[in-house]
């Protein structure tokens, strides 16, 4: 029996997936003591309810990030292809050399180059809609970043369809008990996407062009991390702004709210609010203690630990009245992209787009309202919506 806190909250309850955030607020309480950590025997690892200890667990280098090949591997080897070489999931010295590569193209000059195509990209896709009634997602959310990062990287924009249907695929893997179908899915999404990039691969090293896969082939990295590169950045640089734009927008809407004068900060209170990424998990390398008052937990060697951003970023000890969404809201530490060297690379590029998308949506419908039920993607780790209907009178 352990002399430790313990949960039994479970992550896969459909009450839990529709609504997390009550049921993190009642484990944060139960676990104050302790700093709102917990060991959860259904997935054998601790979960950290509060915005302290969920920034320790993104913080602490002794707490990684440490692949390991997922089973049977055969089978699965197209998908264990492209985590084993990706950045997200190893750690300093190797993190860094993955890293390095593609951060310049994430800097804010870079970012800031796009803006104009933002512009562009929302103006043409808001003008295509039907004012009477469209889904914001399909029509709107999902294609704008998908192209944006599609064109930085230099993937066709004919592409488009088929880099969201197979991101969707590997990221339901992330999930917190996948289905064999799930797991067959991902293995054949993961398996297409690294055929494309192969392919534009090898155009590149014949024809170069102006874009970040011939920049990448520049570089010290092999051909399987320039592929897994430019699927991670394709999946991880359009997935934030879909979910977050979803999950801002909805929340707005129902509650009748407009974008604030600081569009900025609105953007931020989005990614608060309803945080896109629920759950990063981390290896101990050595024993680790989070301490709370007299209160002590040992994650020893081995063990993991998973932060919980979602909770974290509904904190009351951090956030005023933190179930209420404001759109000014100041100031607003949230977790939703991470940080310490995991933090998220494509946040400059996220904001960016959606301080651009979300205004520009109201100002084109400023009586833009719900039609219907958002449908949600009804995935935990990844949280979403599918479908969105929206309607309202052009400005």
């Amino acid at each position: 029996m352990r002399s430790v806190p313990t949960t039994s909250l479970d992550l896969t309850d459909p009450d839990v997936v529709a609504d997390p955030y009550p049921h993190f607020a009642r484990e944060r309480e139960r676990h104050a003591a302790t700093g709102g950590v917990a060991w959860h025997e259904a997935s054998g690892r601790y979960l950290t309810f509060a915005h302290a200890s969920v920034g320790q667990v993104q913080r602490d280098r002794r707490l990684g990030r440490l692949w390991k090949d997922k089973e049977p591997l055969d089978h699965l080897e197209p998908f264990n292809l492209l985590h084993r070489n990706q950045m997200m999931e190893n750690e300093p010295p190797e993190h860094t050399r993955l890293r390095r590569p593609v951060a310049s193209a994430f800097a804010r000059g870079h970012v800031e180059r796009l803006r104009p195509r933002v512009r562009e990209l929302a103006a043409s896709l808001l003008a295509d809609v039907d004012p009477a009634g469209f889904d914001v997602i399909a029509a709107y959310a999902e294609p704008l970043p998908v192209l944006v990062i599609a064109d930085l990287l230099g993937v066709p924009r004919s592409y488009a369809h088929d880099l969201r249907d197979w991101s969707q695929a590997i990221v339901r893997m992330y999930e917190v008990a996948p289905s064999q179908q799930t797991v067959d899915e991902a293995v054949r999404a993961a398996t297409d996407f690294a055929g494309l990039v192969r392919e534009l691969v090898a155009e590149r090293r014949k024809d170069p062009a102006d874009d970040l896969i011939t920049d990448l082939l520049a570089t010290e990295l092999t051909e399987d991390e320039v592929v897994a590169a430019v699927v991670l950045l394709l999946n991880a640089g359009h997935e934030a702004s879909v979910n977050v734009f979803g999950n801002g927008l909805t929340a707005m809407l129902r509650r009748g709210l407009r974008p604030g004068g600081d569009v900025p900060a609105t953007v931020e209170e989005m990614l608060r609010f309803d945080s896109a990424l629920q759950l990063f998990e981390r290896t101990a390398t050595e024993d680790v203690e989070f301490a709370h008052g007299e209160q002590r937990v040992v994650v020893e060697e081995g063990q993991k630990i998973a932060a919980l951003l979602g909770a974290a970023n509904r904190d009351p000890a951090v956030f005023d009245e933190p179930d209420e969404f404001r759109v000014d809201r100041t100031p607003n530490n949230h977790l939703a992209f991470g940080v310490g060297v995991h933090f998220c690379l494509g946040a400059p590029l996220a904001r960016m787009e959606l301080a651009e998308s979300v205004p520009a949506l109201f100002e084109t419908f400023p009586d833009l309202a719900l039609t219907g039920e958002p449908v949600s993607r009804g995935t935990f780790v990844l949280r979403g919506f599918r479908e969105v209907p929206v309607g309202g009178s052009h400005a």
